[in-house]
């Protein structure tokens, strides 16, 4: 009798957990629904994205040929800590794949590093150099390359609203590049300032 009433126990036990499993996914199904039907921007981008995951051109190639960049690109969404993710070592660039994709409508971004420790190249070193009317290109594993045009450059404080750097409502494609830039802070261990490069499809 103890071992049936045990096992009658446990699978009480398992029931409510299940339910409890069942309710907690319902409410928040429906609080996300109504937060979309409320929001038609939100949820613009929310059918983008699932999209985009299931597309076949995906972005493998950053080319910006006045500095010298041929990098491979990597795919990052957003860290623990409520940020765009960056490349894992100074020599990738990483896209944020939350977005569109390059050549798509809307901003698509694309981070990478500079100043990075010991004097080690990176791929944006020399970011700063890129002057308004320079090209870049972006390629695909399809092999199509979409060109863009630099259109304006921008200096932000880490802690500065950046949403135009992702957001967009021109219906036209752009590529906005993110690095470090500005003084090396040895106790934040940050820099000081970000420079975001604007561009356009050409």
């Amino acid at each position: 009798m103890k071992l049936i009433k045990k096992l009658l126990e446990k699978k009480l036990l398992t029931i409510t957990i299940i339910g409890f499993i069942f309710s907690a996914w319902a409410i928040s199904y429906f609080i996300f629904q109504n937060y979309y039907q409320d929001n038609p921007i939100a949820s613009a981008s929310q059918e983008k994205t699932n999209f985009d995951l299931s597309a076949n051109e995906s972005p493998i190639r950053l080319k910006i040929p006045v500095i010298n960049v041929d990098s491979i690109i990597e795919y990052v969404g957003i860290d623990k800590d409520g940020t765009m993710g960056v490349p894992q070592g100074p020599s990738n660039v990483a896209w944020y794949n939350l977005g569109p994709r390059p050549g798509e409508v809307g901003s698509a971004v694309i981070a990478g590093h500079s100043g990075w420790k010991d004097g080690i190249p990176a791929a944006f070193d020399n970011l700063y150099k890129v002057s308004i009317g320079d090209k870049i290109y972006v390629e695909d594993n399809l092999g199509v390359t979409n060109t863009f045009i630099v259109r304006a450059m921008k200096t932000y404080n880490p802690n500065e609203d950046a949403f135009i750097v992702f957001n967009s409502s021109d219906n036209k494609a752009h590529l906005n590049l993110i690095t470090c830039s500005g003084l090396w802070d040895k106790i934040e261990k940050d820099h000081s300032s970000r420079l975001v490069i604007f561009t356009d499809k050409e």
